[in-house]
């Protein structure tokens, strides 16, 4: 069992990390070198925030082997036994053996850090270079991470020359590395106390606010009214690019030698754009070399950048629009189905996508009612308590775990009492969960904010290849700060507890911040304390009246603004649910009127083929007959014509379907 728990972890968390990519990237759309590149700094990333709990719980039986090395003792099987005490120090279940855990973090770490520093940075340039080569793209890249590179080592640099001339220290490879890794702990460090400080506040925070009735459906109409006027302005800016596009189609012909990027240019466009410019198309017109009115290489190459911007962007709002309108119906059925006397959940629109039979077999309309109207506030309320106690501790612990005498961070008390006993069952699951609450906290925040339409990580594949890239880089920047965080809350780390003790692998990779004293004992111990503030500006909702402020509208209960896009969007919601429900009745119609007259179509067809064969040669055959007699053909002529009428299709007209509103006939448009 030695190696099956690091085993297991490895690939669980593999698979973990292609789920999540799979719901926010395409891997059918984007390079394939964006899917692997962000799928490692991921996978990277929660790698070491499972395995760090197995890394604890080996260096705590280490160090009772250690003890009892030093005192009299004797050995039995797979524990020894102290001579005095009697006390066993048993093996854990998840042990690894020594020397893998120190190759296994020191391949991680580095490999995260080219990931985060070098890599990561120059494939973003490069997703987002408009050029139609890949040297051209390569050229653009390094261009534009010259100055990002040239900051970083500037602060190296910094650093370097601060132990240089500090007196007190001799230069080595291993000082320089550590010097290294100080500088990247300490920008991460950084960030994370400000993505914490949300997190731990925000997230208690909205699962309360989940569990109040008419909250979510509020806040729904208020996404529908700034939604729709993102999704104007895609659709507005789109038709422009599309214009520019079809411009430069149409004066570059087919022999001109930029045709090649027209042409790369025009394969980015959405379809229907595509075959309107191609009906416009006159190649046959060559082009004269005496103009100068054909744009240049460099303006294609801005060109193709807009492009894919612009598509990207189009795109991912039309599926969240989409998306939106579904939560929105639904979160209005909850509504409405609150005071059902049947206790069966209704639903006012059928799901377009098939469900799965299993889950529809157990999630019966009677679960559903009592899950939604009855059993999800309640889980809600309570989840939230427990994420607040949560939270609470770790801002108690991030405000006194300097303290060694008393240890006053509770985390490092329910490791010391695990400790003692060696219940490491125990120990691995109190480190999993604190880690897996800090992980929560921070990565969370990473997923919510956004910046502008530059960074934005969007579900249901929406999220294009400079984000997924930005995404991995932030992961792999705050990740090593957070481990040691955790460790320092724990006081796993020796810097922190000040004992002669065997330090974790994790620990011994990271070198000893000794070299900067001004980080290790200063930076390190009393800027997490500024999570206290940031906890309080968060909890009073600072920094989102300071974006309202600047005009940027955010969900605030007491803003009239926001009132005002709430009932924006609730007028938005009630025109689309009126249109998707004249969709239905008219399908309905049409199923009812083919299923009920269907079958009739080919014998009336055939019926009234014959009457006409037969009438043209009774006419024929009996001219002088009376007049009467043409009556009664008429008649069953005029019988016939009018079941056909019957079996046409109905027109599918409503009185709602007349619209004064210009808003309406602007979206139809």
């Amino acid at each position: 069992m030695s190696g099956a728990a690091l085993g297991l972890e490895i690939v669980f968390v593999f698979f973990l990390a292609l789920f999540l990519l799979h719901r926010y990237g395409d891997f059918k759309k984007q390079h394939r070198l964006v899917i692997i590149a962000t799928l490692l700094a991921w996978y990277l990333c929660f790698l070491i925030v499972f395995i760090l709990p197995l890394d604890v719980s080996t260096t705590i039986y280490n160090r009772c082997k250690l003890a009892v090395n030093s005192s009299p003792a004797e050995s039995n099987g797979s524990y020894v036994t102290l001579a005095p005490s009697k006390q066993k120090c048993f093996k854990p279940w998840s042990y690894i053996p020594n020397g893998i855990m120190p190759i296994f973090w020191r391949v991680v770490y580095w490999t995260s850090q080219f990931l985060t520093w070098i890599l990561l940075p120059f494939m973003q340039s490069y997703a987002r270079s408009g050029g139609f080569s890949i040297t051209g793209k390569i050229k653009t890249a390094l261009i534009e991470n010259a100055i990002y590179y040239g900051t970083y080592l500037l602060i190296f640099g910094a650093f370097l020359i601060y132990v240089a001339v500090n007196p007190n220290f001799n230069l080595q490879w291993s000082q320089l590395q550590t010097i290294g890794i100080a500088a990247a702990n300490t920008w991460g460090l950084f960030l994370l106390v400000l993505l914490l400080g949300y997190g731990l506040v925000e997230i208690p925070r909205s699962h309360w606010n989940g569990a109040k009735r008419g909250y979510l459906l509020m806040k729904t109409y208020f996404k529908a009214a700034k939604l729709m006027t993102e999704k104007a302005d895609a659709e507005e800016n789109l038709e422009d690019i599309m214009e520019e596009v079809r411009k430069v189609s149409e004066s570059i012909k087919y022999n001109h030698p930029l045709r090649k990027c027209v042409d790369t240019i025009l394969k980015k466009c959405p379809t229907e754009y595509q075959e309107r410019m191609g009906r416009n198309m006159d190649d046959y017109e060559d082009f004269d070399e005496r103009q100068n009115s054909y744009p240049s290489e460099k303006s294609l190459v801005k060109l193709h950048k807009q492009v894919i911007y612009s598509v990207q962007r189009h795109r991912r709002t039309q599926v969240q629009w989409q998306i939106l309108l579904e939560q929105a119906f639904y979160l209005e059925d909850v509504a409405k189905n609150e005071t059902s006397a049947t206790r069966q959940f209704v639903h006012t629109f059928h799901s377009q996508e098939p469900e799965n039979k299993i889950i529809q077999y157990f999630y019966t309309p009677t679960v559903e009612w009592y899950w939604e109207c009855l059993l999800r506030p309640w889980f809600y309320r309570v989840l939230a308590v427990v994420l607040a106690t949560f939270s609470v501790i770790v801002v108690w612990s991030e405000c006194t775990f300097f303290s060694t005498e008393p240890v006053l961070s509770l985390f490092a008390v329910f490791i010391q009492l695990a400790e003692k006993t060696y219940n490491y069952i125990y120990i691995e699951m109190a480190c999993f969960l604190t880690i897996f609450f800090l992980s929560i906290c921070v990565y969370s925040t990473v997923f919510r904010i956004r910046v502008f339409n530059y960074y934005y990580l969007a579900s249901h594949h929406q999220t294009d290849a400079y984000s997924l890239l930005f995404s991995g880089m932030l992961f792999c920047r705050l990740t090593p700060p957070l481990c040691l965080n955790f460790l320092g809350l724990t006081h796993m780390d020796a810097t922190i507890s000040h004992k002669n003790t065997q330090p974790t692998a994790y620990t011994s990779i990271m070198g000893s911040m000794r070299v900067l004293s001004f980080i290790a004992d200063g930076f390190y111990i009393y800027y997490p304390m500024l999570v206290v503030i940031l906890c309080i500006a968060t909890y009073f909702s600072l920094g989102t009246r300071c974006l309202n402020l600047l005009g940027f509208q955010q969900f605030m209960g007491d803003s009239e603004m926001t009132s005002d896009l709430i009932d924006e969007g609730k007028e938005l919601i009630r025109r689309e649910k009126r249109k998707r429900q004249r969709q239905e009745e008219g399908e309905n119609r049409r199923r009812e009127w083919k299923e009920r007259y269907g079958n009739r179509d080919d014998s009336t067809r055939n019926r009234a083929v014959h009457t006409d064969q037969k009438e043209s040669s009774f006419t024929e055959t009996n001219a002088n007959r009376p007049l009467s007699k043409y009556t009664r053909s008429n008649g069953r002529t005029e019988r016939d014509r009018i079941e056909l009428l019957q079996d046409a299709e109905p027109l599918d007209f409503n009185a709602e379907s007349v619209n004064d509103d210009p808003l309406e006939s602007d979206s139809g448009r």
